[in-house]
């Protein structure tokens, strides 16, 4: 199985001015087509979030929450 590097934070709030999710800064259309898109698109996007959300004067980015599996510790 392989994972998808995603910048989700699961704060999924679309602004209605922006028009951005206020937990990542990805647009509707960006989120829906995330799977489809190849690495390099989705690194393209991820590296112009930081200053788009920036730019859309949102309020304060929530704390990103801790997602996914945690690992199984082997212990020797």
């Amino acid at each position: 199985m392989q994972i998808t590097e995603s910048p989700c934070i699961q704060v999924c709030v679309i602004d209605p001015t922006a028009g951005l999710c206020v937990g990542c800064g990805r647009t509707i259309d960006e989120i829906s087509r995330w799977v489809d898109m190849t690495s390099a698109q989705r690194r393209a996007i991820m590296d112009a979030l930081p200053a788009r959300l920036a730019a859309a004067d949102l309020p304060p980015r929530p704390v990103p929450t801790r997602t996914g599996r945690r690992r199984q510790r082997v212990r020797s």
